[in-house]
């Protein structure tokens, strides 16, 4: 990260608890995965570039896919929509709802939905909508946002939770044990869970040979949220889709680990369609919306391989930069390094200052190597970092390199600059003159200076 660029400041500006929450919660997801991936397969990085393939694959063939898919659909009673922006998505969901007269529901974790901002739109078009995942459900009542893929209210302790459920009327004494949250949260949504009129969720993985859309959770939600309503609505990115039933066993495998360092997720939930004439519950209507909204701009570019991730979020708990600003530093849906490559993609055209999120790096390669589907991330940060550079996009506050690059191809200059290097070492450079390098300097130490001497050295050595 350079100075003061905007992940920067915010990164300086969040509290010491809430980095250290970050921090302590991203870093236990990192041991947890290696130690089970580890443990269970004697050669995970094959498996990984296996789960590459089979989406690299379907990628390849998407269309071919999404008509298949389509087709399995129907044939088990799904009413199948696409929407080709956020907005479409909105008003189809809506309208479906408006359809079957809906103003009650409740609504399962789903990154789709946040990316499209769905449960504002749906309230003030006069939808009671309702976050059933826990996480999800606190970052509603706080009226934020979430921070990380997997676990939205990595940021929040159970000190700051246990005050939004007394301040909004869950609990009636403040209890931060974590069991006693809980529980006082399984009570309030359970009664609304049977209030509910239509259940939202996202979907993992949809089957195109089959029409079986796949959902994983470590809580149920979705399950009491399906089970007493007469609507399910599942809003789907367009990658989701793996082409055989079969090849979950690769994808299921990787994605506990990695998410949560589970073996499998606890719930794991096979969705066919509308229940049929022989099943006591569930939703007599179903409705499954795919989502475009730039996905396939993004497949006819050089970042095409985003594409294949399965939103487990093991590169955000790696990231040394995310663990130190936190997700939403990223001012998007989508954080961490995924977020870095995923966000300038989607929504770059609309908010241009997300050009800078492909320099919120620091190219260790350390997301690459826990990615499940092997994306290689800091290749495509560079290569939006070329395509903002091309563009004459420039984010605030960054150093321009133009100097270093005139110093660095003159061996003239180079060779004074190194001559000179070890003065450094007796100059108060934190007092530099130009400010952004004074900026800079004042967040780094810079090592000691020991540059100088290998021309020397070449010089003997030739002679000799």
């Amino acid at each position: 990260m350079i100075g003061n660029q905007l992940i920067d400041l915010y990164a300086r500006s969040i509290s010491d608890e809430k980095q250290h929450a970050v921090s302590d919660g991203a870093s236990a997801g990192t041991y947890k995965r290696y130690q089970v991936l580890h443990n269970d397969y004697a050669d995970p990085d094959a498996l990984r570039k296996l789960a590459a393939s089979i989406k690299d694959h379907t990628l390849h063939h998407l269309g071919d896919y999404l008509a298949k898919a389509e087709k399995a659909m129907v044939s088990r009673g799904v009413n199948v929509h696409f929407a080709s922006t956020d907005a479409d998505a909105r008003q189809t969901i809506l309208s479906i709802l408006q359809s079957h007269g809906v103003t009650r529901l409740t609504k399962s974790k789903s990154m789709a939905a946040e990316e499209i901002h769905l449960n504002p739109f749906l309230i003030e078009n006069g939808v009671e909508c309702l976050e059933s995942d826990l996480g999800e459900f606190i970052i509603q009542l706080d009226d934020d946002i979430p921070s990380h893929i997997v676990k939205p209210i990595i940021h929040k302790n159970r000190r700051e939770i246990a005050k939004t459920f007394q301040r909004e009327g869950i609990a009636a004494d403040y209890n931060d044990d974590p069991e006693t949250i809980t529980r006082r949260a399984r009570v309030f949504l359970r009664e609304k869970y049977m209030q509910a009129e239509a259940g939202i969720t996202g979907a993992n993985f949809v089957c195109a040979d089959s029409g079986r859309m796949l959902l994983v959770t470590n809580e149920g939600n979705s399950r009491f949220g399906m089970a007493p309503v007469p609507v399910h609505i599942a809003l789907v990115g367009i990658e989701k889709l793996i082409p055989r039933e079969q090849d979950l066993a690769v994808f299921l495998n990787l994605l506990g680990r990695s998410a949560t360092g589970q073996q499998l997720t606890v719930y794991t939930e096979f969705i066919n369609g509308p229940k049929s004439a022989n099943q006591p519950d569930g939703p007599e209507h179903m409705h499954v919306v795919f989502l475009d909204n730039g996905r396939s701009d993004i497949l006819a570019s050089n970042c095409k391989e985003i594409l294949r991730c399965i939103r487990c979020g093991a590169c955000q708990n790696v990231c040394p930069v995310y663990r130190q600003a936190s997700g939403h530093a990223y001012r998007s849906t989508y954080g961490g390094p995924v977020g870095a490559v995923l966000s300038p993609l989607l929504f770059g055209d609309r908010f241009p200052e997300l050009a800078d999120l492909p320099k919120a790096s620091s190219l260790c390669g350390a997301c690459n190597e826990v990615c499940p589907v092997d994306i290689p991330i800091p290749d495509l940060l560079l290569r939006l970092r070329d395509k903002a550079h091309k563009a004459h996009i420039h984010s605030p506050a960054a150093i321009p390199m133009s100097p270093f690059a005139t110093l660095a191809t003159s061996p003239s200059l180079w060779r004074a600059a190194m001559t000179m290097s070890k003065a450094m070492n007796h100059l108060p450079i934190h007092v530099a003159p130009i400010k952004p390098l004074q900026d800079w300097l004042g967040q780094r130490t810079l090592p000691e200076s020991h540059g100088g001497d290998f021309r020397k050295w070449m010089k003997v050595r030739k002679k000799g």
